[in-house]
Order: structure tokens, then sequence, then C-alpha cells
């Protein structure tokens, strides 16, 4: 069965790549990433696309990237996946796989956007406890750092750290431990699914504030490059 991976380039959809290319049971021929056509970059993680375009490279897997424009709504955003999957069912990918772990509504969400395009949804990561899927993604040898904070949840001091046991200690107990809320997002570098790993730079770190319904969130980046 051909799929394609919902694509940000952090740490849970790596663990489910791992999780289903150790399966067997799916092909995955792409992985599809959600680009912001102003900044150039990933869609909150605020990771250049030319570090997903090299995670790709290290894969052996094709990349697809969908530039979007800045501060769409819902109806305009489904708009552009509603094309984006005819695409994919088009190239035969009618099986998708995604990183999430326990956010219900943004599965049912997907699940039945992806159905209506014809395309099935598989979940690896569901219902884990995310402390034991961070051990998990430790201990099989992946390399990855913190690349965007919610500053309301975590300061700037995490930007760039290494996700090991250290930092699971560090995390207050309010962050879980996967960052499913949107605590925090992250960038693999290498692990065993890669052929090669990728030589980043940590940057300057850059703070944005965004408005959502009347009130404002603070985010903090570590800028990455090659």
């Amino acid at each position: 069965m051909q799929a394609f991976i919902n694509w940000s380039g952090g740490k849970d959809c790596t663990l489910a790549l791992h999780k289903v290319l150790d399966q067997k049971q799916l092909r995955v021929a792409s992985l599809f990433t959600t680009i912001s056509r102003e900044h150039q970059r990933v869609s909150m993680h605020g990771v250049r696309k030319e570090l997903i375009t090299r995670q790709a490279q290290s894969l052996g897997i094709s990349s697809r990237k969908v530039y979007l424009p800045e501060n769409l709504d819902m109806p305009v955003y489904d708009t552009y996946m509603k094309h984006e999957m005819a695409l994919m069912k088009q190239r035969g990918l009618d099986h998708v796989v995604c990183g999430d772990i326990f956010l219900e509504d943004l599965r049912k969400y997907r699940e039945e956007k992806l159905s209506s395009a014809g395309i099935q949804a598989h979940f690896p990561l569901w219902k884990i406890n995310t402390t034991d899927l961070l051990k998990e993604f430790i201990a099989l040898g992946y390399k990855a750092v913190i690349v965007c904070v919610d500053q309301s949840k975590l300061d700037n001091s995490f930007l760039g750290r290494e996700l090991n046991l250290e930092l699971i200690n560090d995390l207050p107990a309010h962050v879980d431990p996967c960052g499913e809320n949107g605590e925090y997002h992250s960038f693999v570098y290498d692990g065993p699914i890669f052929n090669e790993p990728i030589n980043i730079r940590q940057g300057e770190v850059v703070e944005r504030s965004y408005t959502h319904e009347g009130k404002d969130f603070g985010f903090g980046f570590m800028d990455l490059t090659l």
C-alpha cells in the first residue's frame, strides 16, 4: 500500500515513520510538509524549507511542499488541502501516516477530511504514553533539538536543547513530554532511518507574537541553518 506522511521534520513524525517502516505494511513514498509562503519555513516550527529537503535526501524519500499564505482561515486552508489530497490520490497514494498522539478533535478532523478524499489515515503513535514515546525515541538513537517554544509554557532557555533524558527531567510538570499540546517543536537531524546525519548549525533566537481571538501568544524560535 502506497502512503505519504504528514511531515514537520520533528520527532513525532519521525518516530511514526520509524514504526511504519518497521511494520512493513505501508510503503511511504513521500513526505508532505506545509510551508509558510512568506517566510519559506515550516508552519509553526519555523524550520527552513532547506532542512526538510535535506531530511528527505537522507531518508531517500521524495518531498512534497505546499506553500500556504499567511493568516489563512480554515475554509481557505481546507481548499488547499482538498486540492493536495486529490493530487496525492492521483499519484496512487491513498494512505497517510500521522504523528498525532492524543488530540481527539484533531484526529477526527483529519479522518473526516481525508476520508472524503478517499485517503485512509494511520496513527502509529496513538494513545501511547508520551513519556514512553520520548524515551523510546531517545533509546533508538535519534538526535533532535528544540526549535520552537510556546513562551507561556516554556522559556527560551529550552531552545536548541537536545532531546535526551536530562531534558525529560527538566521539563515542567505542566508540559507534555512530547509537547503534544504545542508546548515545543523539534527538528530531527540523525537517527537509524537516516542514511547520513544532517549537519545543522544553531543560529539566532527569534521571538514572534500572534493574536488569535483577541489574545496574544508569544513564541521563541531557534533558527537552524546548514
